[in-house]
């Protein structure tokens, strides 16, 4: 998987965590954000966010999963499953996975089968549903001024 579809930078990570929805599988447990793609969106400015090349994959694979080989051993299956599923998802949508303990035992393959699941799941459909229509129906916030980061 290309670097340009890693979340790397914690803002990334927190606002898909707090922002997205939950979904879980018996290994993984995902929570989906989709982004707006208007600039600025109705529900503010997206100044730090760089929307090109999604969508976007973040793991946290805690050493409650294992030693350091087991961990990078996990995340290696999850970044391929994330290739396999990656056509599925929106350009504009961010996924961040928590590996559970029980996915050190199981292939990529069945991690690409629980991803397609979960992405298929009823509230990542409703959240893109609503990300979709919010992108075509949403007008510019008007008077509402943004920081370019230069002061």
């Amino acid at each position: 998987m290309a670097s340009i579809h890693r979340i790397s930078t914690r803002s990334d990570f927190s606002r898909t965590l707090k922002k997205g929805v939950r979904v879980s599988s018996r290994d993984l447990q995902l929570t989906v954000s989709v982004l707006p793609a208007q600039w600025p969106d109705p529900t503010g400015c997206r100044i730090d966010i760089a929307s090109s090349g999604g969508p976007w994959l973040g793991m946290i694979v805690s050493k409650s999963v294992g030693n350091a080989v087991m961990r990078h051993r996990v995340a290696r299956r999850i970044r391929a499953a994330f290739d396999e599923v990656r056509d599925e998802c929106l350009t504009e949508t961010s996924v961040v996975v928590r590996a559970l303990p029980s996915a050190v035992s199981v292939s990529s393959d069945e991690l690409a089968a629980q991803l397609r699941k979960a992405l298929r799941s009823g509230k990542v459909r409703r959240l893109v549903d609503t990300g979709a229509e919010s992108t075509t129906t949403a007008q510019p916030l008007t008077g509402v001024e943004c920081r370019t980061g230069a002061s």
